[in-house]
């Protein structure tokens, strides 16, 4: 530790910190435009100058250590002032000098009212300029269909170029020119491929870069704000949407260190246009093969009049990706009361709730990927099922202490790895000790083994499993104080659906075997749109897109999205997190819950709650982790091991990628005219400007 004194207050801080953070830790606000947490230091702006006892000139705080702060002459600490004369003139100089060239067009600037540019003007600039001469305008640059450019605004603060390169892992932006002519581009001005580049947006602190899909769509002040989370992947990313009466209008991150740092993937953000296009906003039933709009009540006849003549063995529920644990719940209790146990979540029939907690979640934890120093990826490309989980393992690998293997599908992961093998016969080897990456993990401190959902998602995701798990008790990754064995769920409802027991009981069929020929008479769908049922099925579809699963129903009650309810939702590493309502469902739709509740009154099987909070109480009951929200509950590692012992004979066939198209994941992506060009745009079929 370092003893400073700043604005003539004693503080001591570490050795290893920056005068900026030396000044903060003393709470003097510090300006700043390149500085940036989480990026390296560029040091290019000049804003955080501050003086420094002794010093000739003020010195860029981001830039200078405090272990380079010399003592006085009698050996008292370095004195820093944050507030001198010195400091205010330099950085109005700073300031001034930023401004020759900018536009000064804030009126028309969507980053107006949270503009960085802006508020340190006002705080630390001048009202005047000394120069006069014609100022330099810079060509618009085309990044893709999210990133919309105004390069005459830039300030050349570098924080997009190093965001690109260090965090997304794809160095597609630099600086070209020098002096006067500098530009920030991509060169070859083509659309960015990362699934992080809406980022590039929240960093940059002028409105060089702004978000194309939101452009002069509203302003800050108009907005409400609701703090929730996002259901697009299984990571639970820590969100704010911002509404205007009852639309959303767009979709901001929030600091969440254990999970998503500052960042949210491009799928979070951009498919805001998706909640509020094909909608579905009343009833339908399906007459003489057309649907028609109906009432309520035409709807819950239809399926009362269907279901009590159904046998409750022939009856089924298979719940979607983005389906809420209440409702699950809620439908579990409803199929319970009519007799079936065929119930099961899309996508979740290699896992076992039986075999305990610890068997399906992500045990190291998102954060604890940082102690990792070996890491096997089996069937996953967490850079499509986990984007913030990828950059995560992007972070750790580049302190140098990380070695990572590949089994599965080659994909270029935004961080070198050992590719090792395509398929099963691979794993088997490392266990056998027959590849030298077996060496790597052995030799491990905290070893970690990722299983996926290319390998979960087929139909030997049990045994794949059950290998995966031996191995991570074979290199020691199972220990006191570490459980390196993790599955990525690529789905917010999988770890909810797991932990109530939304998955067949005994004797009862898994979604596959309902959707299939001759599987079942009456199926409800809660917004399970991966799933294609065959024909003969009664379906009734609860949902809230016109997708794929509400085609194949023959009754379609309107449900409401994420961001319309509130849910809870458990993440991949077991975490209980809750959405919260920032708008209201369209036209007629409900929420799932009470959909069921009302339902339940038609069928003669009325369930035992009448609100959200009573439902929610009996669902503590049987899992009473579930009220501790924001938390993770501990999971017993013999769960891993009763998992190893399973066994079971995998296929030999290479893993193939779980999505056909990172963009196109679920019925709310799909509904996205965004999403969709950011589809088209990955596949290959890129755009240049001059296209």
């Amino acid at each position: 530790m370092t003893i400073l004194i700043i604005d003539g207050k004693e503080i001591d801080v570490p050795a290893d910190y920056t005068l900026l953070q030396a000044c903060e830790a003393a709470g003097a606000e510090i300006p700043r435009f390149c500085y940036h947490e989480r990026l390296s230091i560029a040091g290019n702006c000049r804003m955080c100058l501050v003086e420094v006892k002794g010093g000739p000139k003020p010195v860029a705080s981001c830039a200078w250590g405090v272990r380079d702060c010399r003592p006085g002459p009698k050996g008292e600490p370095p004195e820093i002032s944050t507030r001198s004369p010195m400091v205010k003139k330099a950085r109005e100089g700073v300031m001034e000098f930023l401004l020759i060239n900018h536009p000064l067009d804030c009126p028309i600037c969507d980053q107006g009212g949270e503009c960085d540019l802006q508020d340190q003007a006002m705080g630390y600039g001048v009202d005047t300029s000394r120069f006069a001469e014609n100022k330099r305008a810079v060509e618009d640059k085309y990044l893709g269909a999210l990133v919309k450019t105004s390069m005459t605004r830039c300030i050349q603060c570098t924080r997009c170029v190093r965001f690109a390169a260090e965090i997304a892992g794809a160095p597609e932006m630099g600086a070209i020119g020098r002096g006067e002519d500098m530009e920030i581009t991509t060169y070859l001005e083509t659309a960015l491929t990362s699934e992080l580049q809406g980022n590039l947006v929240d960093i940059c602190p002028v409105g060089a870069l702004t978000s194309k899909p939101y452009a002069f769509a509203a302003r800050p002040w108009e907005l409400g704000k609701t703090q929730s989370i996002d259901v697009m992947d299984g990571l639970g990313s820590a969100i704010r949407v911002d509404t205007r009466g009852r639309e959303v209008m767009r979709i901001l991150p929030r600091v969440n260190e254990a999970i998503n740092e500052e960042w949210i993937s491009d799928k979070t953000r951009h498919i805001v246009d998706g909640l509020r296009t094909q909608r579905l906003d009343r009833p339908y039933l399906r007459e003489n093969g057309k649907l028609r709009p109906a009432s309520w009540s035409e709807a819950f006849a239809a399926i009362a009049v269907k279901v009590r003549g159904t046998n409750g063995k022939r009856i089924g529920a298979i719940a979607g990706d983005l389906a809420t644990v209440e409702e699950m719940f809620a439908l579990k209790q409803l199929l319970a009361s009519l007799g079936s146990v065929n119930i099961a979540v899309q996508g979740g029939h290699a896992f076992d709730a039986k075999a305990g907690r610890a068997s399906y979640i992500f045990n190291p934890t998102i954060a604890g990927i940082e102690q990792a120093d070996a890491l096997l990826i089996v069937g996953s490309n967490p850079r499509h099922e986990g984007a913030l989980l990828n950059a995560r393992i992007r972070k750790r690998w580049r302190t140098g202490k990380l070695k990572i293997g590949l089994i599965g599908a080659q994909a270029d992961l935004t961080y070198p790895v050992d590719y090792l093998g395509a398929g099963v016969e691979t794993l088997s080897d490392i266990a056998g000790g027959k590849h030298s990456f077996a060496e790597v993990l052995k030799t491990a401190q905290n070893p970690m083994v990722l299983v996926g959902v290319s390998a979960t998602s087929r139909a030997d995701g049990a045994a794949i499993l059950a290998q995966a798990a031996k191995l991570a008790i074979d290199i020691g990754a199972v220990k006191d104080g570490w459980n390196g064995f993790g599955v990525l769920h690529g789905t917010a409802s999988g770890v909810g659906a797991l932990d109530i027991g939304f998955v067949p009981g005994e004797g009862g069929l898994t979604a596959a075997q309902m959707s299939a020929a001759n599987g079942v008479d009456v199926l409800f769908s809660l917004g399970a749109d991966e799933v294609n049922v065959a024909d003969g099925a009664f379906v009734v579809y609860i949902g809230t897109h016109g997708d794929r699963g509400a085609h194949r129903a023959d009754v379609i009650l309107p449900g409401a999205a994420y961001t319309e309810k509130s849910g809870l939702y458990v993440n991949t590493e077991g975490r209980v997190q809750m959405t919260n309502r920032a708008g209201f469902p369209p036209g007629e739709a409900r929420e799932e819950w009470a959909i069921l509740r009302a339902l339940s009154d038609t069928l003669g099987h009325r369930l035992p709650f009448d609100t959200l909070a009573a439902l929610r109480q009996i669902a503590f009951k049987a899992a009473p982790h579930l009220m501790r929200i924001d938390q993770i509950e501990p999971a017993d590692a013999t769960a891993v091991r009763t998992l190893a012992g399973r066994g079971g004979k995998a296929d030999a066939a290479a893993f193939k990628p779980a999505y056909a198209s990172y963009y196109l994941t679920n019925p709310i992506a799909r509904a996205s005219a965004v999403m969709a060009e950011c589809s088209r745009l990955a596949s290959g079929q890129m755009l240049t400007a001059a296209e």
